[in-house]
């Protein structure tokens, strides 16, 4: 019997965790379906839905529906069809369970206490209940009352390695991470090839500083079972962690050549070179992934992110284009291909790109900031500079921002607004040079010489070797000679 207990982020995707009177974990799409089988059995129940007409399904049938959507984030839709197997299996432990489940996930925690009520009423004493409730005791952070109800059944049961783990994720949340340890290395005692507590326990012993010292813990696993690519794939993670590239590469490398169709593995050697800048191998090792899971949004992705700082533009467009087919939402990629087209200087079909971003993510800095880049290389000035606005609320910290903006208004001849944007942005960043820099060179340019001169002096005293982007606004030699006189009397 199934049914869902925690969600862990994992290194990239959110695994659902199942238990059951074995002990055994399974994946959310784990079933007696194939692939087809299941699209067809999701877009029946999808149809009956929009009909209002529904035919006896079985057991594992239903498990398999609610399974789907709460992996997909559809919790209403797992809602419905739970309901609508309660009425046709009405004293179904499992249904009873995934009931409470979903009640969870929706944060209806005292309903969800109710309703495993009545599971234990149909099966007392099933630590599947005990487990649940305390997860929904920790996530209302009665952390003592979650972990005295596990250590009350430990000693009448053969599923300790989950009611470990159940410890060490209540500790963990209360923030006793040594405690958190302890039992996470109890649990792996208990089952050695327990992913989840090795991860969780990297991640607590991150939080301690005290990462490294696990190297050692994680080795005695592999001496104990060398060809557990659970052990080699979370050592990877755990050298990823200290910035040990190469050496996460090599644990990787390991577990990929014990399962080959490990993809998760695959999946973060494609990472680990992206951060060496071996965009090749990093293609080769997110195409590694594809062989063994479905299409994902996210694996395009960073397959069009390493085609575009290769410079294949094109190649990368593909890759962000099938990373949209599957999520339409997906900003970043409609980000990424504006980006691209405007490296190809094709700021007009960028800008498309650019707003869609936008729509889908008003607040991401970054979208409005290369928005005003498109909309400035198209001559279109007055959407840059209202470009620039939108993206001084979202992050003022940037001097890029007030240099491009404030250089608009130069270029137009408003040397008056450029040094009021200029200054604007010295009032949240008072000690960046070039600010400082670009305030005299305006400054000097409307005539204000004295008051230029304060700000040069500033620039000056903060980085004197970037004293050269004054010359770019004044080619004029003379003038040039005049500028190198003062500045040479800062020269240390």
């Amino acid at each position: 019997m199934l049914f869902v207990v925690y969600f862990y982020q994992k290194t990239r995707i959110l695994v659902t965790i199942y238990l059951s009177t074995k002990g055994n974990r399974e994946l959310i799409m784990a079933s007696r379906f194939n692939k087809q089988q299941g699209k067809n059995t999701i877009r029946k129940f999808e149809e009956n839905l929009k009909s209002g007409s529904f035919a006896f399904l079985d057991l594992s049938t239903y498990e398999f529906i609610i399974n789907y959507f709460l992996d997909e984030g559809k919790i209403n839709k797992a809602q419905k069809a739970c309901q609508l197997a309660l009425e046709q299996h009405p004293y179904s432990f499992e249904m009873i369970v995934l009931k409470a489940h979903i009640l969870v996930r929706k944060d209806k925690l005292e309903e969800a206490l109710e309703v495993l009520e009545k599971a234990e009423n149909i099966q007392p004493g099933e630590i599947e209940i005990v487990l649940l409730r305390a997860s929904i005791y920790t996530k209302k952070e009665l952390y003592h009352e979650a972990i005295t109800m596990l250590f009350s059944v430990i000693d009448e049961t053969d599923e300790r390695a989950s009611l470990y783990f159940a410890l060490g994720n209540s500790y963990q949340e209360w923030g006793k991470f040594e405690e958190a340890i302890e039992n996470y290395k109890k649990c792996l005692q208990e089952n050695l090839n327990n992913e989840d507590a090795i991860y969780e326990m990297a991640y607590c012993l991150d939080v301690l500083g005290q990462l490294e010292e696990s190297i050692d813990y994680y080795q005695k696993f592999i001496d104990n079972d060398p060809y557990s690519e659970v052990a080699w794939y979370n050592l990877g993670i755990v050298y990823f962690k200290l910035g040990e590239v190469e050496k996460a590469i090599w644990a990787y490398e390991f577990a990929v050549a014990i399962n080959s169709e490990f993809s998760s593995a695959y999946y973060n050697i494609g990472n680990c070179y992206i951060v060496l800048q071996d965009y090749q191998k990093a293609i080769e090792n997110f195409e590694n992934t594809q062989d063994f899971e479905e299409p994902d949004p996210e694996i395009y992705f960073n397959i069009g992110l390493c085609h575009e700082r290769l410079d294949n533009y094109s190649k990368a467009i593909e890759n962000y284009r099938k990373a949209i087919k599957i999520d339409n939402t997906y900003s970043d990629a409609w980000h990424a291909i504006g980006k691209c087209l405007q490296k190809q200087n094709k700021a007009y079909e960028a800008i498309h790109f650019l707003k869609k971003a936008i729509k889908l993510e008003k607040d991401n800095y970054i979208f409005w900031f290369d928005l005003a880049e498109a909309e400035y290389h198209t001559g279109n000035i007055i959407s840059c500079l209202e470009a620039y606005e939108e993206a001084s609320f979202l992050n003022s910290n940037d001097n890029l921002l007030w240099l491009n903006w404030s250089f608009v208004h130069h270029e137009q001849g408003d040397t008056e607004k450029a040094v009021d944007i200029i200054i604007s942005g010295l009032d949240e960043i008072p000690d960046d040079a070039d600010l400082h820099y670009r305030a005299a060179a305006y400054l000097i340019n409307a005539g204000k010489y004295k008051e230029a001169f304060s700000y040069l002096e500033n620039a000056l005293i903060l980085d004197f070797d970037k004293h050269t982007v004054l010359f770019d606004f004044f080619p004029n030699l003379e003038t040039q000679k005049a500028l190198y006189k003062i500045i040479e009397q800062y020269r240390k």
